[in-house]
């Protein structure tokens, strides 16, 4: 049975006190919801009914009031022995029908309940995976706390309406009308007057909710700045200090803080008479019912049953109008939030129209290279001529630009015409101010983005071709924001590649510096990373990145300010193990500290897109051009 509340309407609120959040297509949203209920149709349609059973029964109890006063207390007043049958009869009956709404609103819940979480962990799973085909695009042009929010708020918010917003709609409008229809068989003239007081109720709410929710809309965004304002001044307390600027924070925040009191004030006010006026309205409306029922009760034109049974539905009509007010106004909401659960699902995948392949291979009997399913640590590139046929040509890790123009934003390129090649082997060194265009094109070798001009090759083929995939898994990339997973050191090392064994991560780790660190931890190996590694320094969390790429075994490397948080002796210690790791590897290296590219093969200084000197150090130094600016301190790096 429905559970009782109050019997004053409330406002149409969303969550946490802001105005209702409008879906732009609310229709179109909630057919493509039906979608997920295909496998629920039998569920669903007996929780319905039961929705409608609990609602009924909660509307016929009240009824029972007209023949127990009329038919077993009225008629046995002064008996000194009454025949309590009928009465007994009457109660059985409202026990009957008590017992069956309870247990189709249990049935209600139950089977409505396990509907919304199945359908919430099947809508959970599809964003989840769809977020994993999404290119890095999607990722760069949407905030985490926005991506975040689908997976809480919004698929909760879904929940919360298929669960209980919807079957109480639907429980609400069964039940006004319902009582509506009672009300009106029992007496269509004092249902006038219930007519006429809801009206009133109605309009004086809306006259009181158009001003207290542009009210509570002001309290929520000065409440957002106040916030705002103070997490500033706390994080910025040092340069405060610094500058003597306490009174002009106090006096600052003094406005912001009457501000908010003045908005909160208003909001709380006009809020909180809502409930005196309609609570007011609601007494009024019961005393004139009470007053005109006693009067056509003394007239004879109404039996006392009927006055008693339709004054205690004059104090429910009002209940399931003000659920169907809070309802609707939730299952806007959620509606809102499913439209944009269904934006991110309809963002497009990142496209892969490569064909060649990454595959282990072995040297046959005449030096030929075959396809082998065993771990080899000799790769092959394997294409599918236009006959059918399959070719394999061995992964040496080539890579070359040939004229590259790209632009993150239409009108705006980041990168003009780049040339440039890595042969097997080579180190290649990007140095120059920020934004000049070094991590871009490291994120063009491993194609997070494609070219819009010119073409960048891979042994020969050009990227594009290529699987994206099997093109990542033959890279390996060192990041200079470093990012660890919940779960142990050896986990996380581990993540470079998921079937190495224990004793090749400890090696990578030995190789990467790592070791010592590692094995002073409380738990050596098995310690938990917790939080993105904070309880390790960022130098140590740089260590394991390293490890994690060395024991991937890639053919090429990329190192994006890999040491630019590892103190000068670390730094010396890993170069020496990273000389082992770079051995015979094509090697992309970004560095602020020149220290470090010195014993590159070749070294690009870029400016604005562009490569404005190119060569070994030795040769860079000699020409005194910008790199011997940089590397003497005459031009700093920003």
């Amino acid at each position: 049975m429905a559970e009782k509340s109050t019997n004053v309407p409330r406002p149409p609120r969303g969550p946490r006190g802001r105005g209702v959040e409008k879906p732009k297509d609310a229709v179109g949203t909630f057919k493509r919801l039906l979608v997920y209920f295909k496998d629920y149709i039998v569920p669903i349609a007996i929780g319905l009914i039961c929705v409608a059973i609990s609602s009924l029964a909660n509307v016929a109890s009240n009824y029972f009031l007209k023949p127990i006063i009329n038919e077993a207390i009225i008629p046995f007043i002064g008996h000194e022995n009454p025949d309590l049958t009928r009465l007994i009869q009457i109660l059985l009956t409202m026990l009957a029908i008590y017992i069956a709404g309870t247990v189709a609103t249990y049935f209600q819940r139950r089977l409505l309940g396990d509907m919304a979480a199945k359908v919430q962990e099947k809508i959970r799973t599809n964003v989840f995976d769809h977020m994993q085909t999404l290119p890095l695009k999607y990722y760069d042009t949407h905030s985490t706390g926005d991506m975040m929010s689908r997976f809480t708020n919004d698929i909760g918010t879904l929940r919360m309406m298929l669960s209980q917003s919807m079957p109480q709609l639907l429980s609400s409008v069964i039940t006004f009308v319902g009582v509506f229809i009672t009300m009106l068989f029992l007496s269509w003239k004092l249902m006038l007057i219930v007519i006429v007081m809801l009206i009133i109720m109605t309009l004086a709410l809306r006259v009181i909710t158009k001003h207290s929710v542009s009210y509570f809309i002001k309290q929520q965004r000065v409440t957002g700045e106040v916030n705002g304002y103070i997490q500033e001044m706390i994080d910025g307390q040092k340069v405060i200090k610094v500058f003597n600027h306490e009174d002009t924070a106090i006096h600052d925040f003094d406005g912001l803080n009457d501000e908010l009191n003045r908005c909160a004030s208003n909001a709380q006010f006009l809020g909180g008479i809502m409930w005196p006026l309609t609570g007011n309205l609601a007494y009024l409306q019961y005393a004139i019912i009470s007053v005109v029922g006693a009067g056509m009760v003394i007239s004879g034109t109404m039996d006392v049953g009927t006055i008693g049974s339709f004054l205690q539905y004059s104090r429910t009509v009002t209940q399931p109008l003000n659920m169907i007010t809070q309802q609707a106004s939730t299952i806007l909401n959620a509606l809102a939030g499913a439209e944009r659960i269904f934006a991110l699902l309809d963002a497009d995948p990142e496209v892969d129209e490569g064909t060649i392949t990454l595959v282990n291979v072995k040297y046959g009997p005449n030096g030929e290279l075959l396809e082998t399913e065993e771990r080899t640590d000799i790769w092959g590139w394997k294409e599918t001529l236009e006959d059918g046929s399959t070719s394999i040509r061995l992964l040496k890790g080539d890579v070359r630009f040939d004229h590259v123009t790209f632009a993150y934003e239409e009108g705006h390129p980041v990168l003009n015409d780049i040339s440039l090649y890595a042969k097997p082997g080579q180190k290649i060194a990007f140095v120059g101010s920020t934004g000049a265009g070094k991590t871009t094109i490291t994120n063009l070798i491993n194609r997070f983005y494609d070219v819009q001009e010119g073409t960048i090759t891979y042994d020969g083929f050009d990227v594009k071709k290529i699987k994206k995939d099997d093109l990542r898994h033959s890279l390996a990339m060192v990041l200079q924001d470093t990012h660890l997973f919940t779960g142990t050191v050896m986990d996380n090392i581990r993540y470079g590649r998921l079937d190495a064994t224990d004793d090749e991560c400890i090696a990578a780790a030995k190789l990467a510096n790592a070791d010592f660190f590692i094995s002073h931890l409380p738990q050596g190996y098995q310690t938990m990373i917790t939080g993105d590694g904070e309880n390790l320094s960022q130098g140590q969390r740089q260590l394991l990145a390293i490890a994690r790429a060395a024991v991937a075994d890639p053919p090429v490397l990329i190192l994006d300010e890999a040491t630019s948080s590892i103190d000068t002796r670390t730094e010396r210690l890993i170069e020496l193990g990273m000389d082992g790791l770079m051995k015979g590897r094509t090697v992309f290296v970004i560095a602020h500290r020149l220290s470090t590219v010195r014993n590159s093969n070749a070294i690009m200084v870029l400016e604005h897109g562009k490569i404005i000197e190119r060569g070994d150090h030795d040769s860079l130094i000699a020409d005194k051009g910008r790199y011997y600016q940089l590397y003497t301190g005459m031009f700093e790096l920003s």
